[in-house]
């Protein structure tokens, strides 16, 4: 039981250090991780309620598989679902409250995506969006989330 906790505990560390070490990883501009999600994807409608983008799912967002890695999946539902928020009005700072999301199958690499977030309701303080993620050249969802982000003051604590 002792080897397998340091093991996990030996992966978890090696992994990033392995590919970017660690002085080149935090000479990163603070934000470079949106960058690097996002770069390339295109903006092709933003209308009240409703942002419609598009990407070639790029190999640096692969995992082994060469499939669209799940966090990455999630990192464009955050990026894009509190997006949407802006095109009614509402405050884009704030923190996500909750995002649930279901994949339902993959995207490979190369692959032509779209990401459709739409507003579901805004309060004062709390707004609700639904971001799908689709295969383009078939209109198939394979990630779907709800997204219900917070617009209050952040503490300060």
């Amino acid at each position: 039981m002792l080897m397998e906790l340091s093991e996990a505990k030996r992966s978890l560390e090696a992994a990033a250090a392995k590919i970017i070490p660690t002085p080149a990883a935090d000479a990163l501009p603070s934000k470079f991780y949106e960058a690097f999600i996002l770069h390339g994807l295109r903006v092709d409608l933003v209308e009240p309620g409703r942002i419609l983008c598009s990407m070639t799912v790029p190999p640096r967002l692969s995992n082994v598989g060469k499939l669209l890695h799940g966090g990455a999946a999630m990192s464009i539902i955050d990026l894009v679902g509190s997006a949407v928020f802006y095109t009614v009005g509402a405050r884009m700072t704030g923190s996500p409250l909750e995002i649930s999301t279901t994949y339902l199958e993959s995207a490979f690499v190369h692959v032509e995506i779209e990401i459709e977030a739409k507003v579901l309701r805004v309060g004062k303080v709390v707004g609700v969006a639904t971001v799908d993620l689709r295969k383009k050249n078939t209109g198939k969802s394979f990630a779907q989330a709800r997204y219900t982000k917070y617009f209050g003051k952040t503490s300060k604590m």
